[in-house]
């Protein structure tokens, strides 16, 4: 037994040697690369930030030049966050009202239905009893309770309740179409008849719904060299979307069309001008067949400021189709977007490199587009908003 124990022994040792051996030969060549890379100038993409030469005209914006209404907000707190501090910083930016989108707040991701209304109720509340005149709130539904019987029924009257209380929208987060699977384990289509009373109901109250399909086209290709947003993958690579967990982007895309039209009693708000920022003429045939169907900037500014010319065309061509929307809130990111949409400025940053490696121009829009994106589009859908905010 002894002699057994001591050959284990000299066998760990041994074993033991050889790990720390390798560890030093791998901190070793670790090191020795950086020492190559520093002297030969190489760095990674996420490193190189050059400070470009180029002297151009430079008109910073801390505050947009009307005021303005933002439709796609997130807010998770709202249902017992002091809104006090918000509402200040909304002031400096000129953002006259917000929407949150996330009325049911972080029990969103719950699964509860019955918690989700009682934040919604929550956030309303809060809003109600501080600043009613500077935000609304959508609801959120659980869409993974669909096969069961009383779902439709039930869902209606949540609805229903909810606008009594106040809601004035629906948004419908990007789980449905891509995420979202029924009792068998299939997956629910964005036009899955069975949630037409959802749509119907929200016709019949004259709510928008405001739904995020799918994600940006390249996050359903390959990601390699040739994929545009390969630093997006490497950073956030759960964002990405494998053909063989996921369908297409054309499938999702098609079948959010179909929801559209099958419901033209609706008003829908097509979230991220629905991923076709850097395709604009589809952008226009989807909305010139779709006359229910409005849109919104969020998260795309980044593909707007690549193409200055061809976007303000778009602008100006649908001038009464677009909204201003920014997703997540960071009061430190809207100087972009006036930037974009305000001035004439040439070549400057984006505030994310992971969306664009690419650089921002300035739109220039005419006062009057710029009225009706920053306000009259939404004050259109939303008439409980208090109109005086922008006079």
């Amino acid at each position: 037994m002894f002699f057994s124990f001591k050959n284990f022994l000299k066998g760990s040792l041994f074993i033991v040697s050889i790990l720390l051996l390798i560890l030093i030969s791998s901190g070793i060549s670790y090191y020795v690369i950086d020492i190559t890379q520093q002297k030969n100038n190489l760095m990674d993409i996420e490193e190189y930030s050059p400070k470009s030469t180029l002297v151009v005209e430079k008109n910073l914006k801390s505050r947009s030049k009307f005021p303005f209404i933002d439709v796609h907000s997130h807010q998770w707190d709202m249902s017992y966050s002091n809104l006090k501090k918000l509402v200040s910083e909304m002031d400096s930016l000129n953002m006259a009202y917000m929407i949150n989108l996330s009325g049911s707040g972080i029990a969103t991701f719950s699964g509860n239905q019955t918690l989700m209304d009682l934040n919604l109720e929550k956030s309303i509340s809060n809003v109600n009893d501080n600043f009613p005149d500077r935000f609304g709130v959508f609801l959120n539904i659980d869409f993974n309770m669909i096969d069961h019987e009383d779902f439709p029924t039930k869902t209606v009257e949540i609805i229903k309740d909810a606008v009594s209380k106040g809601a004035i929208g629906l948004k419908v987060y990007k789980g449905l179409g891509l995420s979202v699977k029924d009792s068998k384990g299939i997956r629910v289509k964005v036009d899955d008849s069975r949630l037409s009373p959802i749509w119907n109901i929200c016709g019949e109250l004259k709510i928008p719904v405001l739904i995020h399909s799918g994600e940006p086209s390249p996050f359903f290709d390959p990601i390699d060299k040739y994929n545009e947003r390969w630093l997006h993958a490497r950073q956030k690579p759960n964002s990405f979307r494998p053909p063989e967990k996921y369908p297409s982007f054309n499938t999702v895309m098609d079948e959010q069309y179909n929801m559209f039209k099958n419901h033209p009693n609706t008003t829908f708000i097509n979230a991220h001008m629905g991923w076709m920022a850097n395709d604009l003429d589809k952008l226009g045939r989807h909305l010139d067949s779709l006359p229910n169907v409005y849109t919104e900037i969020g998260a795309v500014i980044g593909e707007l400021g690549r193409q200055p010319r061809r976007a303000r065309k778009f602008f100006i061509d649908y001038q009464d189709r677009v909204m201003f929307g920014k997703d997540t809130y960071k009061k430190s990111e809207f100087d972009v977007y006036f930037r974009v949409l305000e001035t004439s400025d040439e070549y400057f940053d984006y505030y994310r490199k992971r969306h664009g490696l690419w650089k921002m121009y300035g739109l220039n829009l005419p006062d009057e587009v710029l009225k009706k994106l920053y306000y009259k589009n939404a004050l259109k859908l939303f008439p409980t908003i208090d109109k005086n905010l922008f006079e």
